[in-house]
């Protein structure tokens, strides 16, 4: 269907018919060396073993696996599920965390389509109707219109909603919730205020907790598994114990100093949270934070009990049950060991989950102090508590700002004035700071692998921060430079990894990436070798 003629209504007819063809040939150009088109990654055809089994009515492409056909009386079960999660989605006894939020939202609009250029996945994607920030928002306002006011449901065309709520709404609306990275450039573009990454949120809040509908990634192998097992990687104690034990032996190769890392230490000052995928993807994170902390003397502490050596909330994306039960499992570890405060390490979403939105659920004597790393990290690099030659990263570094803590929470200088510190040839990506585009992998899409969506967040949710970078290193583009980007979240990294990895960036262009902490350590004037490698991984 062309992009220009898809209309509210259309998503709720013609199931056997993709709403939206993605056409490569309109994805928004890339600069050198990939001017030509040879960076465009466009989503593969659809095997027709899948086509069979999944439904790809949308977009030809699916994040949570729906089945194409369920029986009449499931789709009657899932479109009553949906109704009756809608009305307690506008209930402000059922949805005391974000009722007036989402009401503010859904009734500021004045459909100005200000925010619909603020969004990175409608530009990137050439400007495609159903990927516009409003589009499900007027998907949802609809279904309240006809369904849930009594004006709507006797005179639904002249109220101007004629949309029909049957399971194909109801599945592209599920899907649709997941072509948003929830990281509300949007809403910092609205002059009304009116935050249409909220109302992605609240409905990936229904699909969850009313229908049983979500992203596997972030429900069953994400909150659910890391209440279970530790973290939402998998990662067991005794694993975790592990780990720590070949940090040791690594630092001290490293460093040339026997190191004994403190866990489960009680009446510590700080106990130190890391995204658990740093220990099993990028170590050298929590090594170069470790290094830093003992080098200052810090009165610090991991964690090895179930769920205290994870910082991620994969809830804060989908679901506010399984969000309060991560975030109060983190408060009763550090409680138990009696530390003073918790420090998150970099992990945006984290970030966002622990010290933000937590504040709804920690009151009384729940509300633990908790901070991000970013205060100490500067204290101690600004205040040079720590030996630092900046000669020692001469090499040109650009930084990315996650969205959760720079946008959602307003930290923009801190991790400047340590990079402009220690980084002699630092740039900006533009545009930056709370201006700054998704990496695309945000609100769970980094750790998203179902069937074709990872083309899907290469191709067209990371292909502006592709472009920013790109434009960033446009002096040194050439091979023979090393060139940085600094991410510091892990979900950040997983995704810039991806995007770089298709388009062979390492291999065309010398792109790396990595965290901040990495960088501080590569310039300490002890390390007698460098501590950035340059190996891609």
């Amino acid at each position: 269907m062309n992009k220009k003629r898809t209309k509210i209504a259309d998503i709720s007819r013609g199931r056997e018919d993709q709403l939206l063809e993605i056409p490569p040939g309109e994805l928004s150009a890339l600069p050198c060396p990939y001017e030509k088109g040879e960076g465009s990654a466009p989503v593969p055809a659809i095997p027709e073993q899948h086509k069979e089994k999944y439904d790809f009515s949308l977009d030809g492409v699916s994040a949570l696996g729906l089945p194409k056909n369920p029986s009449p009386e499931e789709q009657d079960r899932l479109v009553e599920g949906f109704l009756s999660g809608l009305r307690k989605l506008l209930s402000k006894d059922d949805n005391w965390t974000f009722w007036q939020q989402l009401v503010l939202s859904l009734e500021a609009c004045t459909h100005c389509q200000t925010c619909n250029d603020a969004c990175p996945i409608y530009t990137a994607s050439g400007k495609q109707e159903i990927y516009r920030p409003t589009y499900r928002a007027e998907v949802l306002r609809s279904i309240v219109n006809r369904y849930l006011k009594k004006s709507g449901r006797a005179f639904p065309k002249l109220m101007g909603c004629d949309i029909e709520l049957n399971w194909t709404t109801v599945a592209r609306l599920a899907e649709l919730s997941f072509r948003c990275t929830m990281c509300r450039r949007c809403a910092s573009w609205c002059p009304m205020g009116s935050d249409n990454g909220l109302i992605t949120h609240e409905l990936r809040k229904l699909f969850s907790q009313e229908m049983g509908i979500a992203a596997k990634e972030l429900h069953a192998q994400g909150s659910v598994r890391q209440l279970e097992v530790g973290a939402s990687t998998g990662l067991r104690p005794k694993a975790f114990k592990g780990i720590v034990e070949f940090m040791e032996e690594e630092i001290e190769a490293k460093t040339g100093r026997a190191t004994k890392l403190p866990v489960d230490r009680e009446g510590a000052d700080i106990l130190f949270l890391h995204n658990s995928g740093e220990f099993l993807s990028w170590l050298e994170n929590p090594i170069a934070f470790a290094i830093i902390l003992e080098a200052a003397g810090k009165s610090w502490t991991l964690s090895s009990e179930l769920a205290g050596y994870e910082a991620t909330n994969y809830g804060v994306w989908y679901d506010d049950v399984q969000f309060a039960r991560v975030a109060l499992k983190q408060i009763e570890v550090a409680r138990k060991l009696g530390v003073k405060k918790i420090v998150v390490g970099e992990c945006g979403h984290a970030h966002k989950a622990l010290t933000v939105i937590a504040d709804r659920i920690l009151t009384g004597e729940n509300n633990f102090p908790r901070e991000s790393f970013l205060p100490l990290l500067e204290d101690l690099v600004c205040n040079e508590k720590i030996k630092l030659d900046p000669g020692k990263n001469d090499f040109p570094v650009v930084l990315h700002d996650p969205c959760n803590m720079v946008r959602l929470m307003g930290i923009v200088e801190p991790q400047r004035r340590i990079i402009r510190k220690i980084c002699p040839k630092f740039r900006e990506m533009e545009p930056h700071g709370v201006d700054n585009y998704c990496c695309g992998g945000g609100s769970g899409f980094a750790i998203m692998q179902s069937l074709n969506f990872p083309e899907w967040k290469s191709s067209v949710s990371g292909r502006m921060k592709m472009k920013q970078i790109l434009d960033s290193f446009q002096d040194v583009i050439r091979p023979e430079i090393n060139k940085y980007v600094c991410a510091p979240c892990s979900n950040c990294k997983g995704q810039i990894r991806d995007i770089l990895a298709v388009h062979h960036a390492w291999e065309k262009c010398r792109i790396f990436y990595g965290g901040l902490a990495e960088l501080v350590v590569n310039a300490m004037v002890d390390m007698k070798e460098p501590f950035i490698t340059w190996e891609w991984r």
